[in-house]
């Protein structure tokens, strides 16, 4: 095909590293954080040398102005992953030093453009994120879709960041708004109704950063009612739950006193919420009138905010609430849903989507609930639980958002992030020719000296391309630029 580069470039310099032109059509965006806010100049500089062995296709300085540094054709080298490069457009993002590695309204704005400029480049009328690395990896997207992949799913790195990462549906969605395309936001009712119960989570999901902007925590609630009580899905939780978002014409079991139904589509009641002045609002809540997800759950966070019991609020305490396990509370005393069980399924489900984090075995009233993944400081300190997940994955991005915080395996063996090895200690080198590198991993430069054959002192380990595993040595430790491949040492 015929590749093009962003008119949204203000600066070119053209990068030495990259591997010629592609062998993958475009179909992935990948954004990364450059730790530090640097200019569209400067991140371009970073990558002119050819000892760096690094580069993307585009930078966003701290002001928001783009640069090039790899044409789009060509494939850069930017997220340790040959094959996710051969099909992404790689973006470096001025951010904050340390994580979250946040980034400025301005990047985050040109962010938006460029993926937009891009997607519209190349054919594409969507922009998705999936949210998961397994599911992404695995994804063959459609002729007009681009798929969001990030650098932390092929390499032990934090990159993008987590400021930058929690963002990423809100991007997506956004991006696919400016193409006038239907993202997830706009997804259609009958287009779940055949999913299990995990892939609705997934296509869901996105829809809590579209929203608690705002309505808060109040709309991770309602779109686990949504799951719940909707029908959508194969599991016996959505199949046997009651129906009250009108996937069914029976209003049986479903009364809402005071409403009026049409017989057709629209099920309506005005309730009343009060503003900070005293003053009343009318609010009407028109649950089976949509066919769009994200308006049904919009319009029900309206009715719970509004609903009344006489001259209080039926539900009072949920504006502004910021607490999962209070917000739930609230609409159980309030009589929405007065089943242990309800609120139990209704807390797994948002588990899935890792919007909060919550220990259902400990809202069971102390029953143990077994193939469960717990994020802890330690086992023994259960107290530091920050939440319990039956998926890896979701316990993994848990642990990521809260530094010295590990996953632990039902049986309480820690599993993830890897436990780093009792350094320092000793390897024996039995060959005279060991590269010495600058990082950990062959797509670092090397610094042009040899171990020779000897003992050395391992420092620190890492993970990295080219290797089973990587060492630093003690005399580089200050530099941090003397990492050698531990396939070739033996330890002693």
């Amino acid at each position: 095909m015929g590749y093009t580069n962003s008119p949204l470039v203000v600066y070119t310099k053209l990068s030495p590293n990259h591997s010629g032109q592609r062998t993958h059509s475009i179909d992935r965006i990948t954004p990364h954080c450059v730790v530090g806010q640097l200019s569209a100049e400067s991140i371009c500089g970073c990558f002119t040398s050819t000892s760096r062995q690094a580069s993307c296709n585009y930078g966003i300085g701290t002001d928001g102005r783009v640069s090039l540094c790899v044409e789009e054709k060509n494939r850069s080298w930017c997220s340790s992953s040959n094959a996710n490069d051969q099909r992404a457009v790689t973006i470096e993002c001025a951010s904050d030093m340390n994580e979250p590695y946040a980034m400025n309204s301005a990047v985050y704005s040109s962010l938006i453009k460029l993926c937009t400029d891009i997607c519209r480049r190349n054919g594409k009328k969507k922009l998705l994120w999936l949210g998961d690395k397994n599911k992404t990896l695995n994804y063959v997207p459609a002729a007009d879709e681009m798929v969001l992949t990030v650098h932390r799913w092929f390499a032990n790195k934090s990159c993008p960041g987590n400021w930058l990462y929690a963002r990423l549906g809100d991007l997506a969605v956004k991006v696919t708004a400016a193409l006038g395309g239907s993202s997830s936001s706009g997804m259609q009712a009958s287009s779940l109704k055949n999913l299990s119960e995990a892939e609705a989570v997934a296509k869901i999901g996105p829809l809590f950063t579209a929203n608690q902007k705002t309505t808060g925590i109040l709309a991770c609630v309602s779109m686990a009612q949504f799951i719940l009580e909707s029908g959508y899905g194969k599991s016996e939780l959505a199949q046997n739950a009651n129906n009250c978002f009108g996937m069914k014409t029976s209003l049986s079991g479903n009364s809402w006193s005071g409403s009026s139904w049409d017989g057709k589509s629209v099920y309506t009641k005005k309730t009343q919420e009060q503003n900070d002045d005293g003053s009343m609002v009318t609010i009407t809540a028109d649950f089976r009138k949509y066919s769009c997800v994200e308006d049904s759950i919009t319009d029900h966070a309206a009715y719970l905010l509004g609903a009344m019991n006489g001259s209080k609020k039926r539900y009072e305490g949920l504006a502004g609430c910021t607490d999962y396990k209070k917000a739930v509370q609230l609409i159980k005393d309030g009589g929405y849903a007065t089943s242990h069980t309800y609120v139990q399924n209704l807390c797994s489900i948002i588990e899935r989507w890792n919007l909060t984090q919550y220990d259902v075995a400990k809202a069971s009233e102390g029953t143990v609930i077994s193939g469960w993944y717990r994020v802890r400081k330690s086992w023994q300190n259960a107290a530091s639980q920050k939440g319990a997940f039956h998926d890896l994955a979701y316990a993994k991005q848990c642990a990521d958002v809260n530094p010295g915080y590990f996953v632990y395996d039902p049986a309480g063996k820690a599993v993830y992030p890897e436990v780093k090895a009792n350094c320092p200690y000793a390897v024996r080198v039995s060959i005279s020719d060991l590269n010495i590198r600058k990082g950990p991993g062959t797509n670092y430069a090397k610094t042009g000296q040899y171990t020779g054959k000897g003992v050395f002192t391992i420092v620190e380990e890492a993970d990295g391309e080219g290797a089973t595993r990587w060492g630093l040595l003690k005399a580089y430790a200050g530099k941090r630029n003397g990492w050698i491949s531990l396939d070739f040492a033996k330890k002693l």
